[in-house]
């Protein structure tokens, strides 16, 4: 009798608590438009806070580099606040390094966009010139490419390139601190951030201590580490490696003559920080544009050049820069970039690649613990 009625109390509690579940589901998914609301709003709260970490994490390698050599330093004051010192070293470099871009890099590709804007007509002019001129058996003299040439004509470019628009697109990039006051409040948070980074990490870990056992804290504690190395790694060795490629593409550019080097010099630079694809997208684009500018013997020649140095670049100096940091295959590469575009855009095809290196960091260690027992 027992038996019976502790049977039926575990089958109404397994149905109460089903029931209850479905209704909270139900009643999340009749919600979803307020709690999506809500996430936006505390996103847009938090996003000067948010902002200043990323602001802190990128600013961590040349903070720590430079705070390691303030404390060699002779003077007792360095050695002593070496930390504060750094701080304040690295952001005036930042501050330095925005000022030039601003003030000598901006205004020449913004002339470079403007000049290629007000000579669009003029180059769909040749391109069309160039069509009728191709012999009728020629494999380019088709119907789709006549159709494609048409669309090109009736697209408003301009539109997409215009400097108010490019300001638009900057904007929505950088609209994580929008405003005098979330700028601030960002520069602020990632400055306390750097300096007290050794007390946030040691309250993280004791926290991390008490919710979880021990052998789940080291874990966690292991893996914490090895994927802030690969993040590091990544992050800084790329973005070095993309002005290293855009400053000597540019300089090659220049030598050839070929009109908007700078502008295309940055994209290729900019680009390269796109594993595997975002080199093949630069190239073509920069041969395309070199193509219709300057002719076809140009446009070789360019690519030519072009490819040279990419190959250079991942044969000597990509690898000199980020070593054996990531150790993942050209597959797991071409995966993670493609996955992480497809969902996440740009921003998805850039951090493709670190998580793909962190993914396989955990499964690599699962394989081998479960081949261990």
């Amino acid at each position: 009798m027992k038996e019976e009625i502790k049977s039926h109390w575990k089958k109404w509690v397994f149905l109460l608590t089903l029931g209850t579940l479905l209704i909270v589901i139900y009643k999340a998914i009749d919600s979803i438009g307020d709690l999506t609301n809500f996430v936006k709003n505390l996103l847009s709260i938090v996003s000067p806070f948010l902002a200043g970490l990323l602001m802190a994490y990128l600013l961590y390698i040349p903070e720590s580099k430079i705070e390691r050599t303030f404390k060699k330093a002779r003077t007792k004051v360095l050695r002593k606040h070496a930390r504060k010192f750094a701080i304040f070293t690295t952001y005036i470099i930042a501050i330095l390094i925005l000022f030039i871009i601003i003030n000598v890099i901006l205004p020449v590709l913004i002339e470079s966009i403007n000049e290629l804007i007000g000579n669009l007509q003029n180059y769909y002019s040749k391109i069309i010139e160039t069509y009728n001129n191709l012999p009728d058996d020629s494999i380019f003299k088709t119907e789709k490419i006549y159709s494609a040439l048409k669309d090109l004509q009736n697209l408003d470019i301009q539109q997409y390139l215009s400097i108010d628009r490019i300001t638009g697109y900057v904007k929505s990039v950088v609209g994580v601190a929008t405003g005098i006051f979330d700028v601030f409040v960002s520069i602020v948070v990632s400055i306390y951030i750097l300096a007290e980074r050794n007390e946030i990490l040691n309250f993280f870990k004791r926290l991390t201590k008490v919710l979880f056992k021990e052998k789940t804290y080291k874990n966690i504690e292991t893996y914490f580490y090895k994927a802030n190395g690969v993040f590091f790694k990544f992050i800084s060795s790329q973005f070095l490696d993309a002005v290293i490629v855009g400053v000597l593409a540019t300089i090659v550019m220049k030598i050839l003559n070929i009109k908007y080097a700078s502008l295309l010099g940055f994209s290729i630079g900019l680009f390269n920080m796109i594993p595997y694809f975002g080199a093949i997208i630069a190239i073509s684009i920069a041969g395309l544009i070199t193509l219709i500018t300057a002719g076809f013997s140009k446009a070789i020649i360019m690519l030519i050049a072009i490819i040279i140095l990419q190959q250079i670049d991942a044969n000597i100096i990509n690898p000199k820069i980020i070593g054996d940091s990531l150790q993942i295959s050209p597959i797991l590469v071409i995966l993670s970039v493609t996955i992480g575009g497809g969902y996440f855009g740009i921003i998805g095809m850039f951090l493709g690649v670190p998580i793909a290196a962190v993914l396989k960091i955990l499964v690599n260690d699962y394989i081998d613990n479960k081949l261990e027992v």
